[in-house]
């Protein structure tokens, strides 16, 4: 009945009638189980739900929350523990119990979906039938597989508000999602307040003479907000800075940080630029720390992503500062700039109390000591980089690009120069295949699904973008892998298609 599948599920005998009559009652004297307890009343009460439940020391049948240390072992070995829990329903209770807050947040999740999969509502009224909804008695037992288990969303190519956001956040939450890998920066675009470089927002987050929905930028307070948001779900954001190529925009602001002096303008169209960051100017140095520094003191994050990606090395080869700088540092050609750019990068984040995140590009260089890769081109550039002792993320497009058609019929709104991603095609991914020695396994924190959005240009395409392929990738994720059963995934799916559809725009084949 739920998605991700949970480690044991087991029915009993009995029911339990979920109204408004019905308390959350706190198992403990913590702020943090408080701020769970607020979460759980908050998406009970949202549509389609429409329960709004007290919280206090319940004289009636009551939803307890409860911290126990009981649950702070893993069932596997490296298996992540903060997040397990136990959901038990009974006659005349509901307990949520886990090791840790976050855990309480993920029986709560749990708790919702099967609230929202047996809800009955009058046609006419839309109210409750009978004003409650019938439980059957059951306990879970659960804890997530890897503790990465993102979505990316592009807010470069086509911004989203604020509104936007947390409604794509409650979309994560809703499948046990916990990063949220928000790109903030590319050629068509800057969405970031940057106090030291005012140009970034009032020239880079502007495409001239397109749609109202590419331009625009967040202020510090409003990623605050988010960030806060995402918090209450226990869900990490992780910013991306893609550096030093994919700054179209930031060239458009500051001509100076180029190779060329421009004149240049927010690209209007994506693909590879030659136009890139001139690392031999010491004005780029002084712009690549000020913009880290002020995100590493916006973002709690522990990663900060800078890109690495797609970046052409033409420019650095004209350029009489880039080929001063290669010969300064002992480089053979301008192609070992980008490597020596990314330790250099990497370094300050070090300094600054913060672990770097590339694409796989950067391996092809060689990969700084102590940063993590994100494997796009393919899962091989993963493996290469854990045999090598770095922390990775699997996100190839071969099966997670979900801005990729879901079917081959060409209906889809999705690039159409790639073959589709479907379902099944996701169901199937294993972040780990191909890996056999231990430590290296290991060294696989989980994997994402990447959303690119220049043919994505509202809440309604996105939605139908990622589902229902984020349920497949929420339980790969999450769920034990063996035993994995198609069939049975998409009758649980279908149990949920009804409540999807009520709150979201899933593509058809739901």
């Amino acid at each position: 009945m739920i998605i991700p599948k949970p480690t044991t599920f087991t029915l009993m005998p009995g029911s339990f009638a979920l109204s408004e009559s019905c308390m959350i009652e706190l198992g403990t004297d913590n702020q943090e189980v408080r701020c769970v307890a607020d979460y759980l009343r908050s998406v009970l009460a949202a549509e389609p739900c429409g329960l709004t439940l007290d919280i206090g020391v319940a004289e009636r049948s009551a939803i307890r929350l409860r911290l126990s240390d009981e649950l702070t072992e893993a069932v596997d070995p490296g298996a992540p523990v903060d997040e397990r829990y136990e959901l038990g329903i009974f006659d005349d209770l509901i307990e949520l119990v886990a090791a840790q807050p976050v855990g309480l947040v993920r029986a709560a999740q749990s708790l919702h979906q099967l609230v929202l999969s047996h809800l009955r509502i009058d046609a006419d009224t839309r109210e409750l039938v009978g004003g409650s909804v019938d439980l059957r008695a059951l306990h879970i037992s659960d804890r997530p597989r890897f503790g990465w288990r993102g979505m990316h969303l592009d807010s470069s190519r086509h911004f989203f508000s604020v509104a936007e956001v947390k409604r794509f956040l409650d979309l994560l939450a809703a499948f046990k999602f916990n990063v949220f890998h928000w790109h903030l920066t590319d050629d068509q675009g800057w969405r970031i307040e940057i106090d030291a470089y005012p140009m970034l927002t009032s020239v880079a987050a502007e495409r001239a003479g397109d749609e109202p929905s590419r331009n625009g930028f967040y202020t510090k307070d409003q990623v605050r907000d988010v960030i806060a948001y995402a918090a209450e779900r226990h869900i990490d954001v992780v910013p991306e800075i893609d550096l030093p190529g994919h700054t179209r925009a930031v060239l458009a602001a500051y001509p100076e940080l180029s190779c060329t002096g421009g004149p240049f303008a927010v690209s209007t169209r994506w693909g590879i630029h030659k136009d890139v960051l001139c690392l031999g100017n010491p004005a780029t140095t002084e712009f690549v720390e000020r913009v880290l520094a002020e995100v590493a003191e916006l973002f709690q994050s522990q990663f900060v992503h800078l890109g690495g990606d797609e970046c052409p090395v033409d420019r650095w080869g004209a350029c009489v500062k880039c080929q001063r700088l290669v010969a300064a540092v002992g480089l053979t050609d301008e192609s070992e700039l980008q490597t020596w750019f990314s330790r250099r990068a990497a370094d300050y984040l070090v300094g600054v109390g913060r672990t770097a995140v590339f694409w796989d590009e950067v391996l092809d260089g060689g990969l700084p000591a102590g940063v993590a890769l994100m494997s796009w081109r393919g899962v091989e550039y993963g493996q290469r980089a854990a045999a090598l002792g770095h922390d990775v993320v699997m996100a190839p497009e071969s099966h997670l690009y979900f801005d990729y058609r879901q079917t081959s019929q060409g209906l889809d709104p999705g690039a159409d120069w790639a073959e589709p991603t479907t379902l099944a095609q996701v169901y199937g991914f294993e972040p780990t295949a191909g890996l056999n020695d231990p430590p290296a396994i290991a060294r696989v924190l989980g994997a994402q699904a990447n959303v690119w959005t220049e043919l994505i240009p509202d809440m309604a395409r996105l939605e139908s973008m990622v589902l229902p392929r984020m349920c497949a990738l929420a339980e790969v994720l999450w769920s034990d892998p063996s035993p994995r059963d198609w069939a049975e995934f998409r009758n649980r799916l279908t149990t949920h298609a009804s409540w999807i559809r009520s709150i979201y725009n899933p593509h058809e084949s739901l």
